[in-house]
């Protein structure tokens, strides 16, 4: 799981792909960085509503999934596809179910679980050194 906060840059309708499948592309404009990048973005089947209150120009964050897949064309050539699968969209600002302090999108990795860990550990000896107590 990814989450990025930025400004949104556009917003396509709903586009009905199969009988069973519907999506819908949203672009955010990412600024944190020195050189800001438009990052597209799709919403799948009923997450396409989550879009429905969303505006242009708002500041929001998308918790998304990086998704890949392979198709082999008629000739035979093969190519490697990747999008980014929103599941949540939440306006810049608004609480939410992942503590604002945590890893940012582009740091998840093993970092976090090794301070968590170093953290947990060292709670784990203190207390064991409070089971060597006498009493």
């Amino acid at each position: 799981m990814f989450k990025l906060t930025g400004t949104v840059k556009l917003i396509n309708e709903t586009q009905q792909i199969s009988e069973k499948f519907s999506k819908r592309e949203f672009v955010i404009s990412e600024t944190s960085s020195m050189y800001p990048q438009d990052i597209l973005f799709q919403a799948t089947q009923d997450k396409c509503s989550l879009l429905d209150s969303v505006k242009v120009q708002d500041q929001i964050e998308v918790s998304f999934n990086l998704r890949g897949r392979e198709w082999t064309s008629p000739t035979g050539e093969v190519k490697y596809f990747n999008s980014l699968e929103a599941w949540r969209i939440e306006k810049a600002g608004q609480g939410s179910a992942i503590p604002s302090d945590g890893p940012s999108p582009m740091s998840l990795g093993s970092e976090p679980v090794a301070s968590m860990s170093a953290s947990n550990n060292a709670s784990s000896e203190s207390t064991e050194e409070s089971d060597d107590l006498p009493f």
